[in-house]
């Protein structure tokens, strides 16, 4: 028994598509389950449509027209038969979307936000589905939602495990014994049957669920590039690839903003003892890597890059300390505006923080520390870690930058720079 996860990449035209269920077949002899992300970009056009509906500052219908004309471009490209069922039942999934649009915005963004977003990873799923089962893979398409309970914090839920891994283990292993099962990433479903949605790039998480409820050996994640890299290809010229790492280097990595896994997705599969593989769907007779209990340490240093970094500089308006109901205060109020810390120092007087530019719960965020602290805020930096770091490494990435804030522990060197001619 096995769980594929295809990303967005590996599904976002009509032969990306074909060679992902050229690789379900390939596996078709062992008991599949298959989660697939939305159809590349269209889980930030869903987002475009959904601010243009709440702040009323664009027509949502024609964003949302674009979207539809995508999805059919490439269901026309793999059915011949346009009258095949699939078309009726896509088409069913955006007049979902119209019928929101439709009336005037009153529920609370984030609820209208998994209400729509959503709807990328059903019909991304459905296409895969339809197609495999065209092509002769007894498939069997099911919804997530009707497995991952969570609670009601849209936009970021929170798993039930108890009832999600009891779902899953019960009703799921007979339909594997006949067919592939091909479902969602990303999307979960309340006690009230509304649904919600695990956090951006939460594909892989779903995939993760879904592998520790069947108790399965190991997962694959089908990735366009070779496996785990010790840097983004964006950024170094030449990388090399990690053949293989522990779980707690790979969340490590993660946590410090490593975008090829999603830093929720190890955890489970850890407690599990549950391999992880990243594939390259490019390549899929290449072993990529291997995220595993291992006593293995990283073979090359590892690079990470954020772009677009503020830091955020908070000092009590008369002076005190930062003593801890203010650190209390400040973290609460990050949290409440679901701002994520990627770097942090502190001294008698000051607390600074660094995190992503997200534009208007930064802002936010700002508005309501005023109220209480002199916050200083300097934009337009970058924050470069270093796993398993020396001084070369170091040396590597500073050419002509200055820095700012520098922290280092045994393993690990966070530097946050600017580029010395700004």
């Amino acid at each position: 028994m096995q769980v594929f996860k295809f990303g967005g990449a590996s599904v976002k035209n009509a032969e990306n598509i074909k060679n992902a269920t050229a690789i379900i077949s390939s596996y078709t002899s062992s008991e599949l389950l298959v989660v697939v992300s939305a159809i590349h970009k269209t889980t930030n056009k869903l987002e475009e449509i959904t601010q243009a509906f709440v702040n009323q500052d664009a027509d949502p219908f024609t964003l949302l027209a674009a979207v539809k004309k995508d999805h059919f471009d490439i269901l026309t490209q793999l059915f011949d038969d346009h009258n095949h069922p699939i078309f009726n039942e896509i088409n069913n999934n955006f007049v979902e979307i119209e019928w929101i649009l439709e009336e005037e915005p009153q529920d609370p963004y984030d609820f209208l936000y998994d209400q729509i977003v959503s709807q990328g990873e059903l019909v991304s799923s459905k296409i895969l589905a339809a197609y495999a089962q065209h092509i002769g893979i007894p498939t069997k398409w099911i919804d997530a939602r009707d497995y991952i309970q969570t609670d009601n914090r849209y936009r970021e839920a929170t798993v039930n495990w108890d009832l999600t891994e009891d779902k899953i283990g019960r009703e799921i292993p007979p339909i594997l014994g006949e067919k592939v099962i091909i479902t969602q990433g990303f999307i979960g479903s309340t006690s009230e049957n509304f649904t919600t949605t695990l956090g951006r790039e939460g594909s892989d998480y779903s995939a993760a669920i879904f592998a520790a409820g069947l108790n399965v050996a190991d997962i694959t994640i089908w990735k366009d590039v070779p496996g785990v890299l010790n840097a983004d290809p964006k950024w170094f010229e030449k990388t090399e690839l990690i053949p293989e790492l522990s779980y707690t280097d790979a969340i490590e990595l993660t946590y410090y903003g490593a975008t090829v896994i999603h830093p929720k997705t190890i955890k489970p599969l850890q407690n599990k003892n549950i391999t992880l593989n990243v594939r390259s769907f490019l390549n899929p007779d290449q072993p990529g890597t291997k995220i595993r209990t291992t006593n293995q340490t990283l073979p090359v240093p590892s690079f990470i890059f954020k772009v677009d970094q503020i830091l955020i500089s908070i000092q009590p308006r008369d002076f005190s300390f930062i003593v801890e109901d203010n650190l209390s205060h400040i973290f609460n109020l990050f949290h409440q505006h679901r701002i994520k810390n990627n770097m942090m120092h502190n001294t008698a007087i000051r607390f600074s923080v660094v995190v992503d530019n997200t534009g208007e719960n930064v802002d936010s965020l700002l508005a309501d520390l005023e109220k209480r602290y002199k916050v200083t805020v300097e934009s337009g930096l970058e924050l470069i870690t270093i796993r398993y770091y020396n001084q070369e490494t170091i040396d590597r990435v500073l050419v002509n930058k200055e820095i700012i804030r520098e922290l280092k522990d045994s393993y690990t060197c966070q530097m946050l720079v600017k580029n010395k001619d700004e």
